[in-house]
């Protein structure tokens, strides 16, 4: 009784809050309580989303129990009408449990609904809101060139000094050089060009790359040495196994070993690892990347520390007049350099800021677009945020994010659920995207191909990189870490990413009944973590192991959580 009302009162509380929530979505970045009432509003939305899918499941299984029951009945020379007392409470109690959730998440809606008026938000206009026919302009842009590297000519010659100068330690230890910078500001690029100098490649024996991140896994940095050294995955899960193949498989060798985006400052944690490199000829050297100088200190190399440095104006402005003017005419190119240094200046010296806003103006033909970027009230969030360096880089990602269409930026949002460095693969990303319901089919294709559009559109703005071709069409790519943590950013509550093995379950458990999408990542060593069955609003759950499979705890995982 009553919900048919409440379900055409939430419909219509639903479309005046859609009104309004491009500009709530834009002001939560400076406003803390726009950002409460957003959370909210998702909140309430993913609950009634929860509620529908309740109803319809709980409509199909009354069919079959109908059905169920009438055979019964037939078979007892029964009348069919005649249903069992039993069976029609059972029906009845169901229908008021739904009604009464219907219900509840219809008085949420309209509680938000009430309060939307306090934040004076605007009304969306036409051109607030991408169109689908630019979607479709937007995605024949390419790929950006990464080889394409500008001034860093210096702190290569440097880094590549080092790796092939003479050792300074005795003869068991490694040289260890760490590269110390802002995020964003070209480190592992910087590592990769001399990791791939042709002087570097005649001089080691050996070269093993590491994406280490957070957090500091000693057992994954053995298994991925191994891995490179050998040519195949090792089946070994002990760390004390593992270390001992790392330190034959080097002994006498010299080796360049680079640790790629290290944040961990536990020595205990190094020093694991560390013995096991020691037997190596003479020459062998450790390349770090860290933002974190505490970080290199620790390592142990103290003499051996680059700090990059921002880059130039004029360089910055090199990057994005190298993205930005891809494929421009000369005229283009006349009109809009003008503009566009002004922009490009406000890169801070942060390649990847150029490299992102090269990317967004890449999709804008007209001066007024160029100006309208240019003028972005999000620029002023430098002034309220200066204390927090790192996270100026987020302004350029800002620009990009709502310059995407709605739909686009949810599919974006939606990858802050994997961990750091984790490698996607396209298919299967796509494939994730529909399970959700991100994709429409529209009349010109089907919702793979739409996907597939989506895909190019974040690619060519820079929100993916390491771009690698897998099969014919296929593609494993990964996020930039930065990149990574402001799509943690601005998912805060909704994508939750733990190991937990480093973890504790207190950790967990502070979010976990709010999180939507889940990653973990489980060891032989770790029990399944019971903390997860209060996620009871999960819609992904993405669990990465190292050791034994989890078949036997899956079961009861999907009966908790259906």
């Amino acid at each position: 009784m009553g919900v048919k009302k409440q379900v055409d009162k939430l419909k219509s509380n639903l479309i005046a809050i859609q009104s309004v929530l491009e500009d709530a979505d834009r002001k939560q970045v400076k406003d803390e309580a726009v950002k409460g009432w957003l959370d909210k509003l998702k909140d309430a939305c993913y609950d009634m989303d929860d509620v529908l899918d309740e109803w319809s499941t709980a409509i199909l299984r009354w069919k079959m129990e109908e059905a169920e029951e009438n055979t019964r009945s037939l078979q007892k020379m029964r009348c069919s009408f005649l249903k069992s007392p039993c069976f029609c409470l059972n029906q009845v109690v169901r229908r008021r449990d739904i009604a009464l959730k219907i219900k509840e998440a219809c008085e949420k809606v309209d509680d938000i609904a009430k309060a939307r008026d306090m934040y004076g938000f605007a009304l969306y206009r036409a051109t607030d809101i991408r169109a689908t026919d630019e979607l479709q302009r937007l995605t024949t842009t390419s790929f950006v060139d990464e080889s394409s590297v500008i001034g860093r000519d210096g702190e290569k010659k440097k880094v590549v000094s080092k790796l092939v100068g003479e050792s300074s330690q005795e003869a068991r230890d490694v040289d260890v050089i760490s590269l110390v910078g802002l995020g964003g500001i070209g480190k592992t690029t910087l590592a990769q060009l001399a990791f791939n100098d042709s002087e570097v490649k005649a001089h080691f024996e050996k070269k093993i790359w590491v994406c280490v991140s957070d957090p500091f896994d000693e057992v994954k940095i053995a298994k991925a040495i191994l891995e490179q050294l050998e040519g195949s995955a090792p089946n070994l899960v002990e760390l004390q196994s593992l270390l001992q193949r790392v330190s034959e498989s080097i002994k006498g060798k010299r080796f360049l070993l680079v640790l790629d985006d290290v944040w961990t400052e536990n020595r205990g944690q190094w020093e694991k690892l560390k013995p096991s490199l020691t037997g190596c000829a003479r020459g062998s050297r450790i390349l770090v990347t860290t933002r974190k100088d505490a970080v290199a200190t620790m390592m142990g190399s103290t003499d051996h520390r680059i700090n990059i440095k921002e880059l130039s104006d004029e360089i910055c402005r090199s990057i994005f007049n190298h993205v930005a003017f891809q494929e421009r005419s000369k005229d283009e190119r006349e009109r809009l350099t003008d503009i566009g240094n002004k922009i490009a200046n406000k890169c801070k010296g942060l390649p990847l800021a150029a490299k992102l806003l090269g990317g967004l103006m890449q999709s804008k033909r007209t001066r007024e677009e160029w100006e309208r970027v240019l003028s972005s009230e999000l620029w002023r969030l430098d002034e309220v945020d200066r204390d927090q360096v790192e996270r100026r880089i987020f302004i350029p990602l800002l620009l990009s994010y709502y310059d995407l269409p709605s739909v686009v930026r949810r599919c974006f949002l939606y990858c802050a659920m994997f961990p750091k460095d984790y490698e996607m693969g396209k298919y299967e990303l796509v494939k994730m995207w529909t399970a959700q319901g991100y994709l429409k089919k529209t009349s010109g294709g089907d919702m793979e191909l739409v996907g597939e559009q989506y895909f190019q559109v974040l690619a060519a703005r820079s929100f993916f990189q390491d771009f690698e071709t897998c099969g014919r069409e296929d593609m494993r790519f990964k996020m930039h870490d930065i990149v990574h943590d402001f799509a943690q950013y601005m998912t805060k509550n909704e994508c939750l990413t733990v190991d937990v093995n480093t973890l504790g379950g207190a950790t967990v458990e502070t979010s976990i009944e709010r999180v939507r999408h889940l990653s973990m990542m489980l060891s032989k060593d770790t029990s399944f973590p019971v903390s997860i069955l209060k996620a009871k609003s999960l819609r992904s759950l993405l669990i990465g192991t190292r050791g034994p499979s989890l078949g036997a705890a899956l079961p009861d995982l999907f009966k908790q959580l259906t």
